[in-house]
């Protein structure tokens, strides 16, 4: 027991006698006296508490009584949902249900803590955001100088195109010069000879004036009547130089506009998952081989390719795009159920809504299958030729675009909005350089194959870049197509080759996955549930069923 000190001190009583107090009960913040400590540590002995000299703790731990301010709380009244002291429990709130402070302690301690680990969970969202904008604070003099440098050269071949044209209306009226010259030259060679026989007529007519000789003037006669007058001659106009009005909107459509600076807003809702170990279930050594469908694809001329994409059914049914301007779906056991026509390739698929959703790069559009066959049109992609397509846990569409020689990944709404664009890092260079496949993991990030830089790019949800995969061991590896299963591990194809790689959700690599008789020129992948997936190969039109979970 610990002994009280003896300094003289400002009377406080008992909570439980009202005796002058010498302790203080941390752990369930009330006043006692010597007598009081051992009643108190029996009575409630099931409780670990924190007995200290009354005059050395700490008054900013205590709460003092409203209607006592004197007194320090010691109960909590339940029907008035408030801490009182020992005085408010034998007057005013002796009929009302109460409990003891401490457990009323415990319990909005309890709602703080789980509150506070939420905002320390958020607190790495947040640090990641503010790297990635003091990232950005430090390039943006050196992006915003790109762009203006992107004006300049745009300017200066307009500038060359102006010379251009300029030289090109100079040559047009040297050679018009020349062609006028040789007319009047001919002209004026022509209206001299008029004038010559003129003259002549006139001397003849001179000549016969004084003359007698009536046979001459008979023969003269008929061949200066037969001489006619001009009637009527050409003149040709000096040509003119008309300068078409500058229409500021016009050379504002041709020339290029700078897109201005938009909010577009990014959820930072974690996704509920779970970060657990596969629920027990193991990777099989040896992935075993199900089923195996023979789509019928043809054969493309020049490349050989057959089978592009796939995309899984709600019921366990498989859409199948290949070298054809057909999609088909087959059961899990390789019965062909369904067969539409559209009007380009199968190239890249994905299951939105319910609905198949195909890419035509004709028409530079996202369409859609309807329970009636119809094709709709979802939304087209301007001057972007899409690439691979991918319906996000927040129900927009993930599209993988191209443009001469620039790439970018952007977020649609269903009515084709544009929601989120990722094409550049933190430093304003490009993250991607043929984008071609694209998927959303299961903790919100957005991976991407690339077909010219031979890797799996993964950026966060906000675009701030992860982890990219080119290969384990520098092997010879051709990123093709990418998915994802239930707990994040990330399924890679590789074109011209013979395994898929598994990565973890953060890019780390796991294993191969080969399946019994093995595997060649896999492209399409899709995630069938239950540990299954359904790999295509390219080449030979073969969509394998691969199980790689133990049961």
């Amino acid at each position: 027991m610990m002994e009280p000190k003896n300094e003289a001190q400002h009377f406080v009583g008992c909570d439980l006698c009202q005796q002058p107090v010498s302790f203080y009960c941390r752990r369930c913040g009330v006043n006692l006296c010597d007598p009081c400590v051992t009643i108190h540590l029996r009575v409630k002995s099931t409780k670990v508490h924190e007995i200290v000299d009354f005059a050395s703790k700490d008054d900013d731990d205590t709460c003092h009584c409203d209607s006592h301010p004197k007194n320090d709380c010691s109960a909590y009244c339940e029907t008035c949902d408030a801490p009182i002291c020992i005085l408010c429990v034998s007057i005013k709130h002796k009929t009302h249900e109460m409990s003891e402070l401490s457990d009323k302690i415990e319990e909005l301690f309890k709602v703080i803590a789980k509150e506070n680990d939420r905002l320390q969970t958020s607190k790495h969202e947040l640090e990641k955001i503010l790297d990635h904008t003091t990232k950005l604070l430090s390039s943006i003099s050196s992006i915003y100088k790109q762009r203006k440098d992107e004006v300049t050269a745009r300017g200066e071949e307009w500038h060359k195109q102006i010379e251009k044209t300029v030289k090109k209306l100079h040559q047009e009226l040297d050679d018009m010069q020349k062609e006028h010259e040789a007319v009047l030259q001919k002209q004026k060679k022509e209206f001299e000879e008029m004038i010559g026989k003129v003259d002549e007529m006139n001397g003849k007519t001179v000549k016969l004036k004084k003359s007698k000789n009536v046979k001459e003037m008979q023969i003269f006669v008929p061949v200066i009547q037969n001489h006619q007058n001009l009637n009527e001659f050409s003149q040709y106009s000096f040509p003119s130089f008309y300068e078409c009005k500058i229409d500021p909107n016009y050379l504002q459509t041709y020339f290029g506009y700078v897109e201005k600076l938009q909010e577009k807003k990014t959820s930072l809702l974690e996704k509920n998952f779970k970060e657990n170990d596969l629920s027990g279930r193991r990777i099989l050594k040896v992935p075993t081989l199900t089923s195996v469908i023979n789509t019928g694809f043809p054969a493309n001329e020049k490349f050989n390719n057959r089978l592009f994409d796939m995309a899984v059914t709600d019921d366990n049914k498989v859409w199948m795009g290949g070298e054809s301007t057909e999609l088909k779906l087959f059961d899990l056991q390789g019965h062909l159920h369904h067969t539409v026509s559209i009007t380009n390739t199968g190239m890249y698929l994905c299951m939105y809504n319910k609905q198949v959703v195909y890419i035509d790069q004709k028409d530079n559009a996202v369409k859609m299958i309807t329970d009636t066959d119809t094709v709709v049109t979802v939304f087209t992609t301007g001057d972007w030729k899409p690439y691979g397509v991918s319906s996000a846990a927040s129900g927009d569409l993930l599209v993988c675009l191209r443009k001469d020689d620039q790439s970018k990944v952007v977020r649609y709404s269903s009515t084709g909005t544009v929601l989120q664009e990722i094409q550049y890092d933190s430093q304003g260079q490009p993250l991607y350089k043929k984008t071609t496949y694209v998927t959303e993991n299961v903790n919100g990030d957005i991976i991407v194959t690339d077909w010219k830089k031979n890797a799996v790019i993964a950026v966060d949800r906000l675009g701030i870049s992860r982890y990219s995969y080119a290969g384990k061991d520098n092997t010879n590896f051709l990123a093709c197509s990418v998915a994802t299963d239930f707990v994040g591990h990330v399924i890679v194809t590789g074109r011209n080759g013979k395994k898929i790689s598994m990565l973890d959700r953060d890019g780390r690599f796991l294993r191969y996955i080969i399946p019994e008789g093995g595997i060649k020129d896999p492209r399409g992948v899709c995630i069938l549930g239950d540990g299954e997936m359904m790999v295509g190969e390219c080449k030979t039109g073969i969509a394998k069923r691969i199980k790689y979970l133990e049961e």
